[in-house]
């Protein structure tokens, strides 16, 4: 399935998405075609059960597709649709072929009449008189999409549903140009809730959004480092190409090497996420890329001189984006200073056995430091 999706999303992307609607979309233009394309694909459903309209496809399976989302500098919420369906499924609730929306931050309760224990009898229902309040932070795309997916804790952990619609708009970007928007609601009546099952945190988004960011980094990563790659060898300069100059090889060396290190970090926060998202592999999967992004796209612009930064030239697409995603969802200094805790809270006695298990008991409590 795995070799299916990458070769079809390559495809699609590659056909599809260019400079000029790259731009567009940072200027504002939701790109249509391209998103009819993808929901006739059915990537947007693919983590689902396929009883709920999904392909009940793994993390590991879905891991090229968002890679290739982030090669291609995919000017469309593509990766958080998937996990917000993946999430509606672990649920029970139906998958939703349609732009979806989940926030980096929340502030979100429910009113005291939605706590009662008749709001749980039949989970996928919303009552009348079921009421959420506050606000989604930083959703991408979130003046776009038609639904967001929010969890909000409790005694018993809430997933909800909310119409865009209902929702106070300020609209943001990151540096990418991508929007980044804040959702306020006030007496909204969710489209659904349900219960969010045990084996799930109430930061589930937070960790989903990590790890989504370390694929698309990755794929990011490969086109700056292709990107170099060919400029270095086209470029001349003294009689040679630039990348006969060892200043140049040393700068692509190492280039290659964060790259590989971030792209197999991320499979592997894939490969090894289930039902249960793997804390450990997307933690350091994290670190790699944001050390990765910082490096290699400073080298890159390096190795371009003053024309990476034009406007005309592809090399700033990729390198704004992996500036702004190696922030989101956690920095560097966030995933960096969470996994130090964990391993020092587990003792030097448990190390090795953490990494050769991929298991650290510490972070997969829920999250209460500083975003």
């Amino acid at each position: 399935m795995r070799e299916l999706f990458e070769s079809t999303i390559e495809r699609l992307l590659a056909d599809l998405i260019t400079p000029e609607l790259i731009r567009h979309g940072e200027a504002g233009q939701w790109p249509t075609e391209l998103w009819a394309a993808i929901e006739a694909s059915g990537f947007a459903v693919a983590a689902a059960p396929e009883s709920l309209g999904g392909s009940d496809a793994s993390w590991g399976d879905l891991y090229g597709v968002v890679k290739a989302a982030g090669r291609h500098n995919l000017p469309l919420p593509l990766p958080e649709t998937m996990l917000a369906n993946w999430l509606l499924g672990q649920c029970g609730l139906e998958a939703r072929n349609e732009p979806l929306g989940i926030a980096m931050r929340s502030t979100l309760s429910l009113d005291h009449a939605a706590t009662s224990g008749a709001f749980f009898d039949v989970p996928w229902v919303a009552p009348a008189d079921t009421r959420v309040h506050g606000v989604l932070f930083d959703v991408p795309w979130g003046r776009d999409v038609n639904h967001v997916v929010a969890v909000i804790p409790g005694e018993r952990t809430t997933l909800v549903v909310l119409a865009r619609s209902d929702a106070e708009i300020s609209t943001k970007r990151n540096t990418a140009g991508e929007p980044r928007d804040d959702l306020s609601f006030k007496n909204a009546v969710p489209i659904a809730t349900a219960t969010l099952p045990v084996h799930l945190s109430d930061d589930v988004l937070w960790w989903g959004g990590s790890m989504l960011r370390t694929a698309q980094m990755a794929g990011a990563l490969e086109t700056t480092l292709d990107l170099s790659t060919r400029y270095a060898t086209e470029r001349v300069q003294f009689g040679k190409p630039i990348s006969a100059f060892q200043a140049i090889q040393h700068q692509l060396a190492q280039m290659a090497q964060q790259t590989g290190s971030a792209i197999v970090s991320a499979e592997a926060a894939f490969a090894e996420s289930g039902e249960q998202l793997a804390a450990w592999q997307i933690a350091a999967a994290k670190v790699c890329g944001a050390e990765a992004a910082g490096s290699v796209a400073a080298m890159a612009h390096a190795v371009h001189g003053a024309i990476g930064f034009t406007h005309e030239h592809a090399l700033q697409l990729g390198t704004r984006r992996l500036w702004a995603w190696r922030s989101e969802f956690g920095n560097l200094g966030h995933w960096a200073q969470r996994l130090g805790r964990a391993v020092a809270q587990g003792g030097a006695a448990s190390l090795w056995p953490a990494v050769t298990s991929g298991q650290l008991a510490a972070l997969n409590s829920s999250r209460t430091d500083s975003k």
